[in-house]
């Protein structure tokens, strides 16, 4: 078992429907985001495209993150996700310097989001959440061990996030990197080798 996802940059629209799903989900505190849709602009008028980039932790079967963590806060399961025990993490942040994809993040402070104080939401969801501690994605694990998707795949309206286990040849995942489209992954050059792909444009 091996827990990964392809990415279809040719149909993801950037509605951002991860990304609210993501953090209303995990309830992560303001400012902080384990999920990312990144945007750029190519080409000139009248042929300009807009693309976009869904952004996460990659999930790696080799983690710099894990590797550089003085306290073994970081972790891999079995299943190849990368997870953060927050009763070890002592915020040093030297995951978040090791970590290329820039997918991790620090709650530093406990600040609502509107100025009244927090909403009755905030007061729950903050409790899964400690300060001075280093959070990310981490697949929905919770989910997962629930035999449920996570949930940016789960309200994903395009179908550009494809989630399975990559030793598995008939899961979804593993159809779509047979695909004929060129599948990558990013900085494979650094030896990380992410569980995310990326298919092309």
């Amino acid at each position: 078992m091996h827990w990964g996802m392809v990415i279809d940059l040719k149909s993801c629209i950037g509605c951002n429907s991860c990304v609210l799903a993501c953090k209303a989900g995990n309830g992560t505190p303001k400012g902080i985001f384990w999920n990312k849709i990144l945007e750029r602009e190519t080409g000139k008028y009248p042929t300009a495209i807009r693309q976009f980039w869904s952004m996460r932790c990659m999930q790696c079967e080799n983690p710099a993150c894990m590797e550089a963590c003085p306290t073994g806060a970081t972790y891999q399961r079995e299943d190849g996700i990368v997870v953060i025990d927050a009763e070890k993490c002592v915020g040093c942040k030297a995951c978040m310097l090791a970590c290329p994809y820039d997918a991790r993040s620090i709650w530093e402070e406990r600040i609502p989001y509107f100025k009244e104080g927090e909403t009755p939401y905030e007061k729950v969801v903050y409790k899964e959440h400690v300060v001075g501690v280093v959070q990310k994605c981490d697949f929905c694990s919770d989910r997962l061990d629930r035999q449920l998707e996570p949930r940016c795949v789960e309200t994903c309206p395009t179908g550009t996030l494809i989630f399975g286990d990559l030793d598995d040849p008939m899961s979804d995942v593993s159809k779509a990197l047979g695909h004929r489209r060129l599948a990558f992954r990013l900085h494979e050059e650094l030896g990380t080798s992410p569980s995310i792909y990326y298919l092309g444009y």
